[in-house]
């Protein structure tokens, strides 16, 4: 399954071959398209068609060096109706400066020029023949080059480079496209040598279900801690006897406060039956709330 049409330069190593296979890259579908049958390795007894890792990585080397010919990265564009390669196609466009379409394609980007998002891209670049069906139709009109990423029973009608791969798996899509971009960085002299590592991890390619990560925040924000995770019980830092240093004609108040607050206190609700008026805070000593007033009062 290794490629041998490829210099040495360009042989995959042993961890790319590693991380196709984990992406599950080389699972294909149960039904097989008779232009993909030269990419088919073998047919599991299940039924499922199984892809020539070799093939697919003669493909995208073969794609990376048709993007690094065009002169203007922005020429080239790269399309994604479907939500798994829309991630994907946003951080190529991003690493590259290629031009991204992620979501609906509007009909007439490519034979319309009155529309708002009319491009004339000399090469485009699809996730999907069957999804991305109405940008291949349009890019055939004007002469267009396609680049896809093809299962084995996509179409293949005026594609011109296919890539054979799982297109349906979030992993296997954003591997590709994620490889894709290393390699036409490469060739672009952007990446020192091939034995340095990118420094871009291969998770911003896959996709994320947005409602999965509100779910996720969600439930890390509605944790209760445990017994074991609070604290030792906070001490008041109101002083205990209710004494303030307080300087000036309010000194005493609180004093006075907490004093008559203690003896509401001890008084019972249910022992000598009084009105609730009776038993509330009452003014020390003979002292009558008219005392307590000042002096002078300012009629308004």
């Amino acid at each position: 399954m290794t490629p041998a049409n490829l210099p040495p330069i360009f042989s995959a190593t042993s961890q790319d071959i590693e991380m196709l296979l984990a992406a599950q890259c080389h699972l294909g579908s149960k039904n097989l398209q008779v232009h993909m049958e030269p990419y088919l390795w073998k047919c599991r007894p299940d039924g499922v068609n199984i892809v020539n890792i070799g093939k697919t990585w003669e493909k995208i080397v073969l794609a990376a060096r048709i993007i690094t010919a065009i002169d203007n990265p922005a020429d080239v564009c790269v399309i994604s109706a479907r939500p798994y390669g829309q991630r994907a196609v946003l951080k190529f466009a991003a690493h590259t400066g290629a031009t991204a379409i992620a979501g609906r394609f509007t009909p007439g980007n490519f034979t319309n020029y009155i529309t708002r998002s009319f491009k004339e891209p000399r090469l485009i670049v699809v996730t999907d023949p069957r999804t991305d069906a109405q940008a291949i139709k349009e890019a055939s009109y004007v002469n267009i080059p396609v680049i896809a990423l093809c299962d084995t029973d996509s179409p293949t009608e005026f594609v011109d480079v296919a890539i054979p791969t799982n297109n349906k798996g979030r992993h296997a899509i954003g591997l590709i496209w994620w490889m894709l971009s290393r390699e036409v960085l490469r060739l672009r002299g952007t990446l020192a040598s091939r034995e340095v590592e990118w420094d871009v991890v291969v998770d911003l390619y896959f996709y994320r279900d947005p409602e999965a990560e509100e779910n996720k925040e969600i439930g890390d924000e509605s944790k209760v801690p445990g017994a074991e995770e609070v604290g030792p019980p906070v001490e008041s830092a109101y002083p205990a006897d209710g004494g303030w240093d307080i300087q000036g004609p309010g000194a005493g108040v609180p004093s006075t406060f907490a004093t008559t607050g203690a003896v509401g206190a001890t008084t019972s609700w249910d022992a000598d039956g009084g009105d609730w008026a009776a038993s509330s805070v009452a003014p020390a000593g003979n002292e009558s709330w008219a005392d307590t007033q000042p002096a002078t009062e300012t009629k308004w």
